[in-house]
């Protein structure tokens, strides 16, 4: 299973989201610092989930970050988030 689809997988089995978009943008970061060279390390998520309901937009990138936390040690070098409630997409 590659990077964006483990991303997808771990997101909607969390979040359950309504809608959810994971975008690869590596291509768009080659030659830029940190980027390595390898494909599946630059992403865009955009999620909307009940799970976010009432929550601060800095408390609802903290759960992302938390559930992508290997990731994120790990192969992904930047992970750009719009994490809505329903309602507010």
């Amino acid at each position: 299973m590659g990077v964006k689809d483990s991303l997808t997988q771990k997101l909607r089995d969390a979040f359950t989201p309504e809608s959810l978009e994971v975008i690869d943008e590596s291509n768009l970061h080659e030659g830029h610092a940190g980027h390595s060279g390898r494909s599946e390390s630059h992403f865009r998520v955009n999620i909307v989930s009940g799970a976010f309901a009432g929550k601060s937009r800095i408390d609802r990138h903290r759960m992302v970050n938390d559930l992508l936390a290997a990731e994120l040690a790990g192969g992904v070098h930047a992970l750009a988030l719009k994490a809505k409630a329903p309602g507010e997409a």
